[in-house]
């Protein structure tokens, strides 16, 4: 039989335990993953008990509640508490989604809290996202045109072409597809993964962009787009409710008509 030796820090240990102040009687478990690698210590899962009378309705209050009142060790990502920018991304008992609009009544027993899998971590719940946002800048994610635009004008589209862009430019890069995705798992390295693929499509359905050429070029290759494997993981965890493998399809689409055209 074939033995395994687990790497160093690769042991999730049970960890410290914060109790709910005294009197509380709407309590809540938060369960959370910590790390520090500057520690030199395995990864550990501290329990807090929060008393939810004082506390906001969302997930990233509960986190913040922590942070200011019980651990100011514990160290996360967030800005906006609107659902826009995307930077408290994270699993929430099981799935990728946002903190801030994750809503604690929604979830039955302890709120667990991880960093989104399968992403290199910086501390605690804060991934790496150095490789997401460089494989984002690949793409070239502006307008590219070859035709001057009008002097003092805007580049104009109509209703029509303008309402090929929604379910597209809505994205926030957050990355909860992309972690939740097997072949990006195992492929991210090449692959570009479904939250990328999703602005390289939003970049050729705009009218006003002229490289499309270059553009499917770029993308035609075994492991940048072809990995997807049509699993639908980033379309059902998608905090936006939007559809990145229907966004991938459609690259696949103009690729066979640019062949048989």
């Amino acid at each position: 039989m074939a033995e395994f030796t687990l790497p160093k820090n690769s042991v999730v240990q049970e960890g410290k335990t914060y109790p709910a102040p005294e009197g509380a009687t709407n309590i809540q478990a938060v369960e959370i993953y910590r790390w520090d690698p500057d520690s030199g210590e395995n990864p550990r899962v501290d329990k807090y008990f929060l008393d939810l009378d004082t506390c906001g309705p969302m997930v990233l209050d509960a986190i913040i509640k922590i942070k200011d009142e019980v651990d100011s060790t514990l160290t996360f990502r967030r800005s906006c508490r609107e659902g826009i920018c995307g930077s408290c991304s994270m699993n929430i008992n099981g799935r990728n989604t946002l903190a801030c609009t994750k809503d604690i009544g929604d979830i039955d027993g302890p709120i667990k809290i991880y960093p989104l899998p399968h992403m290199p971590v910086v501390k605690d719940i804060v991934p790496d996202l150095t490789h997401f946002y460089a494989q984002y800048a690949s793409i070239k994610p502006w307008i590219q045109s070859t035709t001057p635009p009008p002097p003092d004008k805007e580049r104009l589209q109509s209703k029509e072409d303008r309402a090929q862009l929604d379910g597209l430019y809505e994205c926030i890069l957050c990355a909860c597809c992309s972690t939740s995705c097997p072949s990006y798992w195992w492929n991210g390295d090449r692959y570009l993964g479904p939250a990328i693929l999703l602005q390289a499509y939003r970049w050729l359905a705009d009218s006003r962009d002229e490289n499309a050429g270059e553009r499917l070029d770029e993308l035609e290759d075994p492991f940048k787009l072809y990995r997807c494997h049509t699993i639908m993981n980033c379309t059902e965890t998608c905090p936006k409710g939007l559809n990145p493998a229907k966004a991938i399809a459609e690259i696949k689409k103009l690729l066979v008509e640019r062949k048989i055209a």
